[in-house]
């Protein structure tokens, strides 16, 4: 690609765009921040890394949404982050307005662009945007769920002592305490992962998982994850800019993709240079199916304060 705007220079945002920058995935990273100085200090920070890295990567920071004019992706980091205590829904209302600001000035500056949404509540936000905008739902996802699957992964291998390599996991659902890792196709080395925990031990792994932000962010006290966060946006850039066809658990708007309309969902998707391009519909069991409905009841309770 190549340009991809980064809207939102706190963690997260400066964190991709120094990941992008290294990984040469575009040509041009701008930085967007309501904060003037902060978006320009970040990208010239990154960019006095380039003799060290070896990238030809430019970066810009800017405080005005017109400078997105001309970005083949938009990724949307703003926002208003969660202290401890708060729940992803908890920052709803505030991070709405925000995103319905930046869409707005993206339709009028950067019509043809592809929007990743990274904020939270992703899922709410995700399909605010997608109603906002009117486009293809090919052309809008969000990231949940390549940042659960890691940390999911990221457990297990922590747990078994084997390499992190190894470890292929999935989580659907919505990306907060109702989201719905997938035990049936994580696996080590494509050995089903029940052949090296109990059931006990997966548990606690799941129930980590669930809580792997917030588990961050009471460490921290003062901030959230954002080296995580970053490196799955990464992952999720990649496989768009080098039309890698990869198959990721995404944020994605469902049209009667497990039985479900009109809502955005954590589901596996093939990410390729067209965006989200195709909803891969596995047939749930009995169990995932009672706990995937767990996750679309939370989403839609969400989803009524975006009419009220």
């Amino acid at each position: 690609m190549k340009k991809v705007t980064i809207v939102g220079a706190g963690r997260v945002g400066e964190s991709t765009a120094h990941n992008l920058a290294k990984s040469e995935l575009c040509r041009e990273v701008m930085l967007i921040d309501v904060k003037d100085g902060v978006p320009q200090g970040a990208a010239l920070d990154i960019q006095e890394s380039a003799p060290q890295f070896g990238f030809d990567t430019k970066l810009r920071g800017s405080v005005n949404l017109k400078d997105m004019a001309g970005s083949d992706l938009v990724i949307v980091t703003a926002g208003i982050p969660r202290k401890p205590g708060m729940s992803r829904s908890d920052v709803l209302d505030t991070n709405l307005g925000i995103l319905y600001g930046i869409v707005d000035e993206m339709l009028k500056v950067a019509p043809d662009a592809k929007l990743l949404i990274v904020s939270n509540p992703v899922d709410i936000l995700t399909y605010a945007a997608w109603k906002r905008t009117g486009w293809s739902r090919n052309r809008i996802f969000g990231m949940a769920g390549v940042l659960d699957s890691s940390r999911m992964a990221s457990f297990i291998a922590m747990e078994t002592g084997y390499s992190v390599k190894d470890v292929t996991a999935m989580v659907l659902g919505g990306h907060g305490d109702t989201m719905v890792p997938m035990i049936r196709f994580t696996c080590i080395n494509g050995i089903p992962v029940s052949e090296f925990l109990s059931l006990e031990k997966i548990e606690e792994i799941i129930e980590r998982t669930r809580g792997g932000g917030a588990e961050i962010l009471a460490l921290k006290q003062t901030g959230s994850a954002y080296d995580a966060p970053a490196a799955s946006v990464t992952a999720m850039v990649s496989a768009i800019s080098d039309d890698r066809k990869r198959i990721l658990p995404c944020v994605a708007v469902l049209d009667g993709e497990y039985g479900e309309k009109d809502i955005c969902m954590g589901v596996p998707v093939v990410l390729g240079e067209n965006g989200m391009e195709k909803v891969i519909d596995l047939e749930l069991t009995e169990n995932e199916s009672a706990e995937f409905k767990r996750s679309i009841k939370s989403i839609r309770a969400d989803m009524e304060r975006l009419t009220t």
